[in-house]
């Protein structure tokens, strides 16, 4: 075949995609980059949750998986040269059945599919156990983002050699946060920021306990703002994680001290304000990426092992989790760390570099397979 007689490649990328979670979002920003830099010509069709929401959010076409029927998937399906799983902790209870079931029918259609630093975990459902064991078995080729998703899917029985390079988010560039934003939410820019970061139980966290965390995360705050001088910013990665931001401030002894972001921001501008930041607690793991990047002193607060793999990569305390008989202890790590921010910065920026490189391995596997579908002349 020619190259006028040959269509140009096709991919899928498939996710939790949508506009519910900003770490998502942030993903998925990077796997469409880093297919643009791979085959800037192919065509790009995201399998999202609200497809509408992200052809205006990227100007690109996109389909909605779940709560369709098989033949409308087989009609997004037809055609595909390859579906991209597009990375993230999509394979956790509530999810993993809905966003394998668009993978098992590339298989069926004899579509290579790759895994895009996927992660995995929690997963106790045996029905959605089994499908994930027999879609990653089938897979093309697949990265995951972290140790903790190699030991989880060894746990369920997957036999392939894996290997763990990082989540794709940490290739985002930061967008602008300026002064003007932070004095519309409210922000005392003469003064420190903190920045905190909440989340809501679920199929990813359905170990947590509200009550607990709330307040456990009311005193750090409280700890924070009084003896730093500081103002908290409780930055919402997901619309429920407001709530739970509220649920904090009304938990602290001086809640004016605290402002929760309101306005709806892109990824990229939420990991621009963490320049403003001098500190950075928290649970959701692309807040952590983002304040990570940007150089800012982190404390995670590990509600899942993914969450203390990223504190082990990057350098920063690995607790246990988040008990409120931890408070103590937390409070003192966190006096230690406030006093080594600035040699903090510096360490956390080089370790962060290497991590930035790993996650670079995740666009030259896929390069590879590309190149195998469809080779460069």
């Amino acid at each position: 075949m020619s190259d006028d007689d040959r269509h140009p490649l096709r991919i899928g990328v498939l996710g939790s995609y949508g506009g519910l979670n900003l770490g998502d979002e942030a993903i998925l920003a990077c796997v469409l980059d880093s297919l643009r830099q791979i085959r800037p010509a192919a065509e790009r069709i995201v399998f999202s949750r609200h497809p509408e929401h992200t052809r205006d959010r990227f100007g690109t076409p996109a389909v909605a998986y779940a709560g369709v029927s098989q033949g409308q998937l087989v009609e997004a399906e037809t055609g595909l040269d390859l579906l991209v799983l597009g990375g993230g902790g999509i394979l956790h209870n509530g999810l993993a059945g809905s966003v394998m079931r668009p993978v098992r029918l590339a298989h069926q259609l004899g579509i290579p599919t790759f895994g895009y630093a996927i992660g995995a975990g929690p997963l106790t459902g045996h029905e959605e156990i089994d499908v994930v064991r027999e879609v990653i078995d089938q897979m093309t080729d697949l990265t995951v983002r972290d140790q903790e998703s190699i030991l989880v899917l060894e746990g369920m029985g997957v036999t392939r050699q894996i290997s763990a390079t990082a989540d794709a988010a940490v290739l985002l560039e930061p967008e602008d946060f300026t002064e003007e934003m932070l004095i519309r939410e409210g922000i005392d820019t003469q003064t420190r920021l903190v920045g905190i970061s909440v989340r809501e139980p679920g199929g990813a966290a359905d170990n947590l306990d509200e009550r607990t965390y709330h307040g456990l995360i009311a005193e750090i705050a409280d700890f924070m703002t009084c003896r730093y001088n500081a103002q908290a910013v409780f930055v919402p990665m997901e619309r429920g994680d407001i709530a739970h931001a509220h649920a904090v401030l009304s938990a602290m002894s001086a809640p004016e001290n605290a402002r929760v972001l309101n306005r709806f921001y892109s990824p990229g501008q939420i990991a621009g304000l963490m320049r403003h930041l001098e500190f950075a607690v928290g649970m959701r793991l692309h807040f952590l990426i983002f304040a990570a990047c940007a150089g800012v002193p982190v404390l995670p607060l590990p509600y899942a092992g993914k969450v203390f793999d990223f504190a082990q990569t990057v350098g920063a305390p690995a607790l246990t989790g988040i008990a409120k008989s931890q408070a103590g202890p937390l409070l003192a790590q966190l006096d230690r760390l406030w006093d080594e921010r600035h040699a903090c910065t510096d360490r956390l920026r080089e370790r962060f570099q290497c991590l930035r490189e790993r996650a670079r391995e995740n666009q030259e596997r896929c390069r590879v397979l590309i190149d195998r579908l469809d080779p460069v002349s």
